[in-house]
């Protein structure tokens, strides 16, 4: 793999990634230019190995062949590059929104355990951990747009790939927790259409979700096979 091209970011990546998700997002949101590479998880390329001590997604390689791992480091990398920052220039507020951005990723773990889940039992109870999350959410939030008011953020960044997930969710089974929680309603679907958050995805991504998890031996993945015989037939 050749790491030249004309832009001075290069993003190594995948398809469904949320990590990857919130570095788009905030490269979106900044304007910043970049070059997208999307590998195989599955089947991880020697090249991407020596770049990724941890061997995962995202990485960010920077014009002068620095490379940065870690979700978080890179999107701050890429707050701190331009201007307008997307974290508080507090460092309280800072601190508070770093550790909500942790909160999200909890949520990310939560979901992964609800598509995992083997069976109806151990789904109900990865659906009610995450209704708890979200409810402390609900309580914290208020109705403005984003987080932390009106202005979008790194923890709007971190959040909106895990609402996303369940535009894809909710085709195969009813989340009622969730969509009562009015005000983290209302934000999701703010998030939903932000012109950054709609580009961190290719076009395609709820058939390559709905893919993913029809190959999952779990109760959802059993939802996602029946879903998509029916829609064959």
């Amino acid at each position: 793999m050749s790491m030249k091209n004309s832009q001075a970011l290069t993003l190594i990546s995948h398809h469904l990634c949320p990590y990857v998700q919130r570095a788009v997002i905030a490269l979106e949101e900044k304007g910043l230019p970049y070059h997208r590479i999307n590998i195989d998880l599955n089947n991880k390329p020697d090249w991407f190995l020596k770049l990724s001590p941890l061997g995962k997604v995202p990485v960010l390689v920077t014009e002068d062949k620095t490379v940065l791992f870690e979700s978080a480091v890179v999107a701050e990398f890429i707050n701190d590059m331009t201007g307008q920052t997307l974290l508080s220039t507090d460092i309280t507020e800072k601190a508070k929104q770093r550790a909500w951005i942790e909160f999200s990723s909890a949520i990310l773990a939560n979901i992964g355990q609800l598509y995992n889940a083997a069976n109806k039992d151990d789904f109900s109870l990865r659906e009610l951990q995450l209704n708890a999350k979200f409810d402390q959410l609900d309580r914290l939030l208020t109705h403005s747009p984003f987080f932390a008011g009106d202005q979008f953020s790194l923890v709007d960044a971190a959040f909106a790939p895990a609402f996303r997930y369940f535009d894809v969710f909710e085709t195969l089974v009813s989340f009622s927790g969730l969509s009562a929680l009015t005000k983290v309603t209302h934000w999701r679907n703010r998030l939903a259409g932000r012109d950054s958050v709609q580009k961190a995805v290719s076009s395609d991504y709820a058939e390559r979700l709905m893919d993913f998890l029809a190959k999952r031996s779990s109760y959802m993945g059993d939802m996602a096979k029946d879903y998509q015989q029916n829609q064959a037939a």
